[in-house]
């Protein structure tokens, strides 16, 4: 059985994770991203609708020289010729007046950014996270937020990676250990 949660929305933020123009146009699994952009954007107009913290994360970098290159088997995406809007939040979910922006350069949304500050200054302790894709950006932040001590919550169905068996990884071996695993309407009757 699982516990009914019970969000202070003093001290809990959304945390959405790279809703922008470039990555919300992948093919997405086991959610498309019409259906994850959806209930992440039920998800920010209930939380600005409580007047709770919302947190708008995208990943972009200038001339692609601050973008980490490891040496690894398989090829990672680096920067090139992207279009000039592709970092930019979709339309759909604001960014409103009251959202906090941030911008990454790596996977997770902590490292190298002011969202820790951010949430401290505002007595934040709990955050709720989704966004694309699961097991990149959405797992890197949730496990630097983990080392943060901060409490999770991770819609399950607000977020979708680049093929199911990643999803369902991160979900089945990841989340459990770190923090609560919701769907949307569970987060939204908590509030």
């Amino acid at each position: 059985m699982v516990d009914r949660l019970q969000l202070d929305m003093k001290k809990t933020a959304l945390v959405v994770i790279d809703m922008q123009k470039g990555i919300v146009g992948l093919q997405g699994a086991p959610y498309d991203s019409n259906t994850v952009l959806a209930n992440v954007v039920k998800l920010a107009d209930e939380f600005r609708e409580k007047e709770a913290f919302v947190v708008l994360v995208n990943v972009g970098s200038r001339d692609g020289k601050d973008m980490l290159r490891p040496l690894t088997d398989q090829p990672t995406a680096l920067a090139g010729e992207r279009p000039n809007d592709w970092a930019v939040i979709v339309p759909e979910l604001g960014p409103k007046a009251t959202d906090h922006l941030v911008t990454k350069h790596q996977w997770g949304a902590f490292f190298g950014t002011d969202l820790d500050l951010q949430l401290r200054r505002r007595g934040i302790d709990t955050i709720v996270l989704c966004g694309i894709a699961t097991s990149i950006g959405v797992e890197t932040t949730a496990r630097e937020a983990y080392q943060y001590n901060y409490q999770q919550v991770f819609v399950e169905d607000a977020m979708t990676a680049l093929n199911a068996e990643e999803h369902y990884h991160t979900l089945k071996y990841i989340f459990p250990r770190i923090g609560k695993i919701r769907k949307t309407d569970d987060i939204i009757a908590s509030l």
